[in-house]
């Protein structure tokens, strides 16, 4: 027999023995294949995701402040990078940005504070008439709920506050500790904002010496378009949030609602959770509303509500905030939930700009190739190119 003949009949039995990898693996139907490479890379995003939501929330302490620096830096960098190209030293720009942005900040709380002060008897005497309003209803028909009902349901009520006195007080005194913590976190973000503002430029060239070498130039004009990103954000939600208290504060006020302009800074502040929160502070005022104007104030105010949220809708958020980020509606409303759902209040506010940030700069590391860093400004508003983040 020829040498070559065995030679071929072993080799068939060796590719006919069971147990080889890759026998095993064509025997496995290929969507069964692909399915399991699929699912084991899910398993490690998602573990990778939870990893990374407990350590922010470990830290929340920190990274909260570090992330509303942020944002402020990003609504500040404006004002300071133009004063810096009216030839003032980087650090006067700053001292000049940050002490009137305070400033500012200081005058618009006063002022809500001495409103809230005044309106506050006007308020508690419309609530005093609306309480007695709804026990005369209650007493008529249909219901006839009799005086003695009315005052048995409100003992029932000063009794359960008597018996939860204890957590009433330990309420109070987690709150002081959370004031505590609000404070050191205002700080907090007063400090590095300073940072940022000032030589936020080198901070960013010291974090990105990390990434190699060969690529450290197109991640750093991704990070550039990120930031640019967020001002163009920040900036434009905060247009929508002036526009949005001004259209319902004057409302509320022609209406006589008392507290109009503390009810117009809670939506201003409302309006920088895009979507979610104009529509809650917008509820708040109808509930001041109802209770001390009555039933046909509310639907007014309601009224009121709902057309300046069509406003923003239909104008504000097309021209600006679409603009800005070129984020689709339901991306928005699917962060700003699931923002909350990781990390409530502060989730929500820090959502949708986490989302643009990665959307620009995604978008910049398919297409910005070949793109000198020094050239981009995030100050000022990007160069559009044709074809360009289409």
């Amino acid at each position: 027999m020829p040498s070559g003949g065995s030679g071929g009949y072993g080799d068939l039995v060796t590719s006919a023995r069971p147990g080889r990898p890759e026998d095993v693996s064509q025997s496995v139907p290929k969507v069964l294949r692909v399915s399991a490479a699929l699912s084991w890379r899910l398993v490690a995003v998602a573990a990778a995701v939870w990893l990374i939501s407990w350590i922010v929330g470990y830290l929340a302490v920190v990274i909260i402040p570090v992330a509303i620096a942020l944002l402020m830096s990003a609504l500040l960098a404006p004002a300071v990078a133009q004063l810096v190209r009216w030839r003032l030293p980087r650090g006067l720009a700053t001292a000049i940005v940050v002490v009137g942005g305070i400033a500012l900040v200081v005058g618009v709380l006063y002022g809500v504070i001495n409103a809230f002060i005044g309106g506050l008897p006007d308020l508690q005497k419309q609530v005093a008439g609306s309480v007695k309003a709804i026990q005369t209803w209650l007493a008529g028909p249909p219901l006839r709920v009799s005086t003695d009902q009315l005052t048995g349901f409100t003992n029932q009520i000063v009794k359960l506050i008597q018996d939860n006195q204890l957590t009433i007080t330990t309420s109070a005194l987690s709150t002081a500790a959370t004031l505590t913590e609000v404070l050191t976190g205002v700080l907090l973000v007063l400090f590095t904002t300073i940072f940022f503002l000032h030589d936020g430029g080198g901070i960013w060239s010291f974090l990105i010496k990390i990434i190699p070498a060969d690529v450290r130039p197109r991640v750093d004009v991704a990070g550039r378009r990120g930031f640019a990103s967020l001002v163009r954000y920040v900036r434009a939600t905060a247009a929508v949030a002036v526009v949005d208290a001004l259209g319902i504060g004057i409302g509320i006020g022609i209406v006589g609602v008392p507290l109009a302009v503390p009810l117009a800074a809670l939506v201003f502040l409302g309006a920088f959770i895009p979507i979610v929160g104009a529509v809650i502070a917008g509820t708040v005022a109808v509930l001041v509303a109802l209770v001390a104007k009555g039933f046909v104030s509310a639907l007014i105010v309601l009224a009121i509500v709902i057309a300046v949220m069509q406003l923003e809708s239909h104008i504000l958020q097309p021209l600006l905030l679409g603009r800005a980020v070129q984020l689709h509606p339901l991306a928005v409303v699917l962060m700003i939930a699931a923002g909350f759902t990781f990390g409530g209040i502060a989730g929500a506010l820090m959502s949708v700009p986490i989302l643009a940030v990665l959307n620009s700069g995604i978008r910049s590391l398919l297409h910005d190739q070949g793109v000198d860093p020094s050239e981009v400004d995030p100050t000022r508003p990007p160069k559009v190119e044709p074809g360009h983040g289409k």
